[in-house]
């Protein structure tokens, strides 16, 4: 369903992942050309060295690339509201602003959850990214990782003078 006519679909993965080896099987035949897999750790050998866009039969577009070496987070608040839409509207329907969605009395998103109307994994997957975007931008905000690294002493100066308790 995802390769019909008038889609285009991109690979991305790991260099050696199998990308070129999945768009010469969807084409029917050897478009892109392929490595041995190494017999050390079972993974493709880097082939790939240009991006190329084949055409199915079926009228989709594939687009092969070459392989990354890491993924990051590029997007922002408003890209993760736009791809979590329904977390976010029921995020606004909670009883306090800075409900933290994790068993607080009068949370949207937790009574979502337990009426089966929205699932744990989409809101674990919403949480993470939410996390991932603050970690990258804590990289890059010098205030940011002033206001972190605050927070980390004066919660290991209240560890220390409750002996250790928190």
């Amino acid at each position: 369903p995802y390769a019909a006519a008038g889609s285009t679909l991109v690979l991305l993965g790991a260099s050696g992942a199998g990308k070129s080896t999945v768009v010469n099987a969807l084409a029917g035949t050897s478009v892109m050309g392929t490595g041995d897999v190494r017999d050390v750790d079972g993974k493709g050998r880097h082939t790939t060295s240009h991006r190329e866009l084949v055409v199915l039969a079926s009228g989709a577009v594939i687009i092969d690339t070459p392989g990354l070496r890491g993924v990051a987070l590029g997007g922002s608040d408003e890209g993760l509201a736009r791809s979590f839409a329904d977390v976010e509207d029921l995020a606004l329907a909670c009883r306090f602003a800075d409900c933290g969605h994790a068993g607080e009395p009068g949370c949207a998103v937790q009574a979502s959850i337990d009426a089966g109307d929205l699932s744990v994994g989409r809101i674990d997957s919403w949480r993470h990214l939410q996390r991932e975007i603050a970690w990258q931008a804590s990289r890059t905000d010098a205030r940011l990782r002033a206001e972190q690294k605050s927070r980390w002493k004066a919660l290991h100066r209240g560890q220390r003078a409750g002996g250790g308790r928190a």
